[in-house]
This record gives structure tokens, C-alpha cells and sequence, in this order.
């Protein structure tokens, strides 16, 4: 039987107002929604606090705020944010911390532990291990601090990396704490290592899992791992690798891809290995894209060059984007009088420059320093020890340092000498209050 034809003509208009998300089923096609979680959710007034954003709006702009203390974010391709904040004081026990972009927002609570440091002696710490004078490890870690308890935190790379427990139980008896941070790197011959992340997280700790790409002992010239080889997709299938096997795993990770990137001794630099200007940043991005593409949020992308130095390439044409960038770190090392063309320099000379180059590049988002140390020819290690601690815990967005506990070109562990030892013992123990 034939409808009429006004009755026709207004269900054909009744079709055309459906909306695109209604499927065939009839019901409608939901995206996950907003979250945020944060890390640590509890401690006194003035704790900052790394928060992590999933479901937003891609490549959106938002604000981040608890009270009257609001930062800026921008959400990657996947709708993925992190970003730090610094909890104000409040009268109420609970401060919601809330990130809004455009009308998705999404809140989570944090309890504050005291009103503000000062209002309350927490309980004290136990004494930490001595190192024995055999200088082998310690069975027994001492365990990290408390959450709220510091604004900096101390992380580390072994030669062992996050596997090598005794080589991070030594470092804890050394530091009086346990690292919270641990390096890790890999080549493009690599596969995504779980074991070393979840070996991590399972001493409370966050892999910085250095993303390196290049053969190991290959040198800088490298032509199968040029740039724009990368961005061609000569690598998709590894990079999907990894980005599945990352997502799967499921916790969070900070990747550091092509760090040091502004000097010229890595063949990811645009300086060698046939690379060219804005070589860098294309290959970054088509790596963040692919990996994204497998559904990995988890993932903290951090950007780490070195710190700028005369001859090094400017930051400006190496950085990838806000919305494709979550955290910032640089790279630095005092090498005293180590080597020949080397002068001693203190924690301000050394990162003054590149920490305001990062925040006129990168407003708002954390700053990590992912690998530092000194030599102990030129100066006293145990000073700039102290000095580095206080230096970096006074800058309100940066998050974490990485003590470099290698011997290395010159011998950059924290135990290079009993004083410089026990200075950054102490210097830890201080900010922590």
C-alpha cells in the first residue's frame, strides 16, 4: 500500500535528522568518557600533583584547576593529557581537582593529609640502610616517601636498568629513599620491554623508557634509520608493535623518543646522518600518530633535548607541538675539569637557560630532568649535590630528576665519593621536610 505523500515526504525528513551517531541497532555510538587521575591523590596544601587526562577532546585546549590554581593542557590526538598542578589550601578535607575542555570536563578528588606542611610533624622516617663497605647491595630498600611528602622526584638509571634490583636496592641505600623514576633504553631492534616496566612498577616506581632510534654500535651514520625514513613508514610495523604491546600492558609509562636530539652525536640529529631541517619533528610526530593509532593513552610522551649549548641546534625547530608533546625534560651533566673542554658549572648555569627555553616552548606542561650528574675534578660534588636539590625543588614545574649512576666517561655515581653520597642523601632528605 502506497503512503500519501505529505506522510512520505515527512518521515524521509525525519530520517535525514537522525543523527550520525545513531547506528543501525538504534543505539547510540558512545565515546569513553572523560577521566582524570591523579598521582599522588592525597598529601598536604602545596602538593603538586601529576594528573593525567583520558577521553577529551582531540588536539583541544582545556584548563586544568583545584581552587583558585588553574593550567593550561592540550590534549594529544588520542585525547590523552598530563600535567601538573599545585594543590592550594583549603578549609574542606577533599580539594576536587577538575579538567574542563569546551563541555567535557572531567573531576577527581584530592585529600588533603594536613592543612599545609608546617601544620603537622609527619611520622618519622626510619634511619635508611648503610651501604656496606664491600660495596655490594643491600637486601632490604629503603621505601620511597610517602605521597604529598615531596614536591621533586628522585629518579635513576643503572647500567642494569629497572631489572637490576640490586644495583637500585644499592641506590636506595645510598639516597635514603627509593627511586620513584627509572631509566631504561632500547634501540629499533628491540622489542617493547613489559618485564622491565612492570619490574618497575612493582617497586612503586615509573619507567622513563628511552626510545632510541638507531642500531646499537652502528655509529651515526646510519642511513636505514634516517629521519625521513621513519616518517615514510618504513618502521610502521615495529612502531605498531610497540604501541599494542604498550596499550595491552596498560600502565602508565613515560617515552622519551630521540632524546638529545639538539646535538650532533645521535644519528636521529638533523645535523647527520643525511637528515635535514624538520626532519625531526615530522618523524616524531608520525611516531606519536602510529603508536596513538594502537590505542596506547597510557603513554606519556616526552620531548628531552640536551641543554642548549654553543653550537647546538635551536629548540625552536625541533619541537614537536603542544598536541603532540606531554611532558618537557633536558638533559645535563657538570663535567668539571674532567674533560678538556670542560669547565665546572653549578645546577643554574647548567639548566637556567634551557628550563626557560622549555616553558617559552612548552607553557604548562611538567619538566623532568632526565638525566644529570657532575665529576668530581673541578669542584666539589657534594656541594652541587645540595645545590642541584635545592635548585630544582624551588622550580614549582619541575616534577622529577634522573641521577645518571653510570662510570661512565667519568665516574657520574651518586657514591663517586662518600661526600658526594651523603650530600644528596641529606639534600633528599631536606625537601622532602
Amino acid at each position: 500500500m502506497r503512503l500519501p505523500k505529505l506522510l512520505a515526504t515527512v518521515l524521509a525528513a525525519l530520517c535525514l535528522a537522525l543523527p550520525a551517531s545513531i547506528t543501525a541497532a538504534g543505539t547510540p555510538a558512545q565515546a569513553a568518557p572523560a577521566a582524570i587521575t591523579l598521582d599522588p591523590a592525597s598529601g598536604p596544601a602545596g602538593t603538586t600533583v601529576t594528573v593525567t587526562g583520558t577521553g577529551f577532546p582531540k588536539k583541544s585546549p582545556g584548563t586544568l584547576s583545584a581552587g583558585a590554581n588553574a593550567v593550561p593542557f592540550t590534549a594529544s590526538a588520542s585525547g590523552y593529557f598530563t600535567a601538573a598542578l599545585v594543590i592550594p589550601e583549603s578549609a574542606d578535607p577533599v580539594v576536587p581537582v577538575t579538567a574542563a575542555s569546551g563541555r567535557v570536563s572531567a573531576s577527581a578528588p584530592f585529600t588533603l593529609t594536613y592543612s599545609s606542611p608546617s601544620a603537622a610533624d609527619p611520622a618519622p622516617e626510619p634511619a635508611p640502610a648503610a651501604a656496606p663497605e664491600d660495596g655490594s647491595a643491600t637486601s632490604t630498600a629503603p621505601s620511597a616517601p610517602q605521597p604529598g611528602t615531596s614536591l621533586l622526584r628522585f629518579g635513576v638509571g643503572t647500567p642494569g636498568g629497572p631489572l637490576a634490583s640490586a644495583e637500585l636496592d644499592e641506590v636506595a641505600a645510598l639516597a635514603g629513599e627509593a627511586p620513584s623514576v627509572i631509566l631504561s633504553y632500547k634501540d629499533f631492534n628491540q622489542a617493547p620491554p613489559l618485564a622491565e616496566l612492570e619490574a618497575a612498577r612493582s617497586r612503586g616506581a615509573m619507567v622513563l623508557l628511552t626510545w632510541e632510534p638507531w642500531a646499537w654500535g652502528g655509529g651515526t651514520s646510519q642511513p636505514a634509520y634516517a629521519l625521513d625514513r621513519i616518517t615514510a613508514g618504513d618502521f610502521d610495523p615495529y612502531l605498531r608493535q610497540w604501541g599494542q604491546a604498550l596499550a595491552t600492558w596498560g600502565h602508565p609509562v613515560m617515552l622519551r623518543f630521540g632524546h638529545e636530539m639538539n646535538g650532533n652525536w645521535y644519528p636521529w640529529s638533523e645535523q647527520l646522518n643525511g637528515n635535514g631541517p624538520g626532519d625531526y619533528v615530522a618523524a616524531w610526530r608520525h611516531v606519536h600518530d602510529v603508536v596513538a593509532s594502537t590505542g596506547a593513552a597510557n603513554v606519556t610522551w616526552v620531548w628531552n633535548p640536551n641543554v642548549p649549548y654553543w653550537g647546538s641546534a635551536p629548540l625552536t625547530a625541533l619541537y614537536p607541538g603542544a598536541t603532540y608533546v606531554d611532558a618537557v625534560a633536558l638533559d645535563g651533566y657538570n663535567w668539571g675539569t674532567s674533560a678538556s673542554w670542560s669547565t665546572w658549572v653549578s645546577p643554574s648555569q647548567l639548566f637556567g637557560q634551557g628550563l626557560a627555553e622549555l616553558r617559552g616552548l612548552a607553557p604548562g606542561k611538567q619538566i623532568l630532568i632526565g638525566e644529570t650528574s657532575a665529576a668530581e675534578q673541578g669542584g666539589s660534588k657534594a656541594e652541587w649535590a645540595t645545590s642541584l636539590v635545592g635548585y630544582l625543588a624551588a622550580q614549582g614545574d619541575v616534577t622529577a630528576l634522573t641521577w645518571f649512576h653510570f662510570n661512565k666517561e667519568t665516574d657520574w655515581r651518586i657514591n663517586s665519593s662518600t661526600a658526594a653520597a651523603d650530600a644528596l642523601r641529606s639534600a633528599l632528605a631536606a625537601r622532602r621536610g
